[in-house]
């Protein structure tokens, strides 16, 4: 689960209302099995200081997503999450919108995989679901890519089948290469599923704006558990 929101609706108000490391507690013993922060510059949301209370605290998994300025490496080299997730947003960028062009950055970010791996760090690049790009991470050295699901998500009422069908191919390509798959953005309680089941070999989704709004008519527990049961084979 990606808890960025938690902190958004927190910051809001000042204090520490909702209580983030006790949420970051609650939604472990509820069932998630990780969780993601991605903090920016700017803190609009995680602050940096999270990241430090986080990482004493969890029990799962730990994935820290972000822009691999000198910033965030400091923060990922000092506290050496279970996962680094690098993301090309820059800091005026409000949400994610986009993958790596691994093919334009390909040095820097073979440098920033690296040097994370060095120090014991799974690493992910944010990309979107192109043969090209993902040749390009196979040779930067990644351990996994995450596909950016928004255009999957977007297309998903119209035709599920086309909407499905780039992110198929490239697990494909993926499963070949031995790279890992995780996926991310936009997926909720209604696509959730078909796009597991259409994913060979998919190891892990992060979710953070649907689940949170979703927790306000449901609840945070049985939420958790209501997007678990999503992911459950057949």
């Amino acid at each position: 689960m990606n808890v960025n929101k938690i902190a958004t609706i927190r910051n809001a108000r000042g204090g520490n209302v909702p209580n983030l490391i006790d949420a970051v507690k609650s939604i472990e013993i509820y069932g998630s099995e990780g969780i993601t922060i991605h903090p920016r510059p700017d803190e609009r949301h995680i602050r940096y200081a999270d990241a430090i209370e986080i990482n004493e605290i969890y029990t799962t998994e730990f994935n820290i997503e972000g822009y691999p300025n000198k910033q965030f490496l400091d923060l990922v080299n000092e506290l050496r999450p279970t996962q680094v997730t690098l993301v090309p947003d820059g800091p005026d960028v409000l949400t994610s919108n986009a993958g790596w062009d691994t093919l334009s950055h390909k040095q820097m970010l073979t440098d920033v995989v690296g040097g994370l791996q060095e120090k014991g760090m799974r690493t992910s690049i944010f990309i979107d679901p192109e043969e090209k790009y993902l040749n390009s991470a196979k040779e930067i050295g990644t351990d996994r890519i995450e596909l950016y699901t928004e255009a999957f998500a977007l297309g998903f009422n119209i035709n599920k089948e086309v909407a499905v069908k780039p992110y198929y191919e490239s697990a494909l390509i993926c499963n070949e290469l031995g790279l890992g798959i995780n996926a991310g953005h936009d997926l909720d309680l209604h696509n959730l599923r078909y796009f597991f089941l259409n994913i060979p070999k998919l190891l892990e989704v992060s979710i953070g704006h649907a689940l949170v709004s979703d927790a306000l008519y449901f609840g945070l527990e049985n939420i958790v558990n209501m997007y678990k049961r999503e992911l459950r084979p057949v």
